[in-house]
């Protein structure tokens, strides 16, 4: 055991020393690994970032939750022109499928509107995220409050003007003063602050609570009415646990076809939307990243081997004597064979380590740059060390062979 720890620093030491002495050739070699192990752990790093944030921000929602509207979230059959043509979900479809639906723990209605200013005096937040929503989204999704609370079921049903603002709004319009009770304008209208969500971060698609505000959806009913090409209606249904969600998503298409008057063998006219499909199309997108991320990096990787063999071949080349007289004083093939292949692995190694380095680097100074956290995990380090040991490997094998079977007098005489 003590001969091989020996025999790991003296090629630790020639690993070093050929560093030290062919300093712009070793670079040169090591550039590959180091690009390689530096493409492969960043992808690897945005990719484990983005998704960390996904599931951070969908932590507050049950996978299970359906968007029920007009539209698709993901590929459909059915074409365009068929599409444009189905109607939109109502409130009163809302109302029926609540009180009708069994295994159904929640179920809220939504409005997607545009962006408005909303303004206090003469502070104005411009391009804020609007959310009409009914009183149960809040058991939905899961806010959570910097100061205040939600509105109520009365407020929401009677559409009481009351808001809830995101942090970022509630910065812009407020600075360091108590929002709460203060009377904001939005729609022509005055509106009361009872509540200020807590900050939470750029969302995974740029979107964020922060610029959002949230009130009742029958406030904006009650103004406008329902029929307005600038509303895009939507029912939020939340399942009980456990339930069996092809039985409960037949029964709300029968259920909803029965109440529109679908004829039988007719294709449904609105689509349920189900979040886990949603993360799984998610899913496949972070692994075809993933995926291509490692096809580029392999060829960086690729010239990186190459790189070390050749440093591998040149060192045997330099150190033939030197080998020759090791194996005359008895010195075993494996020994000469294990000693290069160390050194192959320390170099391989070294230039991994300057690629994490530069991962390091760079998810700091992104981190930092940008609201969002590049987080360089244990995983993508351990991976890329051993990575970089694994091309080492295989790059030093040949050269370590060729060096192990060298014949001791030859090698000596060659040195002369």
């Amino acid at each position: 055991m003590l001969v091989y720890l020996r025999l790991l620093s003296e090629s630790f030491a020639f690993a070093i020393n050929a560093l030290r002495n062919n300093k712009l050739r070793t670079v040169l070699s090591l550039l590959g690994v180091t690009i390689g192990i530096f493409s492969i752990i960043a992808v690897l790093a945005a990719v484990d970032s983005l998704d960390r944030k996904i599931k951070s921000d969908l932590s507050g929602l049950d996978k299970n939750t359906i968007y029920l509207l007009r539209f698709s979230f993901g590929p459909t059959e059915v074409p365009a022109w068929k599409r444009e043509q189905f109607p939109d979900v109502t409130y009163s479809e809302y109302e029926y499928l609540k009180g009708s639906l069994n295994q159904l723990d929640n179920m809220g209605y939504q409005l997607f509107v545009p962006s408005k200013p909303i303004q206090y005096e003469s502070e104005v937040a411009s391009n804020v995220n609007l959310v009409p929503v009914s009183y149960e989204f809040i058991d939905i999704q899961g806010l959570e409050f910097e100061s205040g609370r939600f509105y109520t079921e009365s407020e929401a049903n009677s559409g009481a003007p009351v808001i809830v603002l995101g942090y970022e709004i509630a910065q812009t319009l407020f600075g360091g003063a108590d929002p709460l009770e203060k009377k904001v304008r939005l729609y022509g209208q005055r509106l009361t602050v009872i509540g200020v969500l807590k900050k939470q971060g750029l969302g995974m698609f740029g979107d964020s609570n922060d610029s959002s505000a949230f009130l009742p959806v029958n406030f904006v009913r009650r103004l406008y009415g329902d029929n307005n090409d600038f509303m895009t209606p939507v029912i939020l249904i939340k399942p009980e646990k456990g339930v069996d969600m092809a039985a409960f998503k037949a029964e709300l298409s029968q259920k909803l076809r029965n109440y529109r008057g679908v004829k039988p063998g007719d294709d449904d006219n609105f689509f349920i939307n189900v979040l886990s499909g949603f993360t799984d199309l998610i899913d496949g997108i972070v692994g075809t990243m993933n995926m291509v991320g490692w096809i580029i990096s392999g060829f960086s990787l690729l010239v990186g081997g190459f790189g070390i063999a050749n440093i591998m071949f040149v060192s045997v080349k330099e150190r033939t004597n030197l080998i020759g007289i090791q194996k005359s004083l008895g010195a075993k093939n494996r020994f000469i064979l294990f000693q290069f292949l160390f050194e192959a692995v320390i170099l391989a190694v070294i230039g991994g380590a300057i690629g994490l380095l530069l991962v390091w680097g760079i998810t700091i100074i992104m981190s930092k740059a940008l609201d969002f956290e590049f987080v360089l995990s244990m995983g993508n380090i351990i991976m890329g060390t051993s990575l970089a040991a694994f091309i080492g490997l295989v790059s030093g094998i040949l050269p370590a062979i060729s060096a192990s079977k060298l014949d001791p007098v030859e090698a000596i005489r060659s040195g002369m």
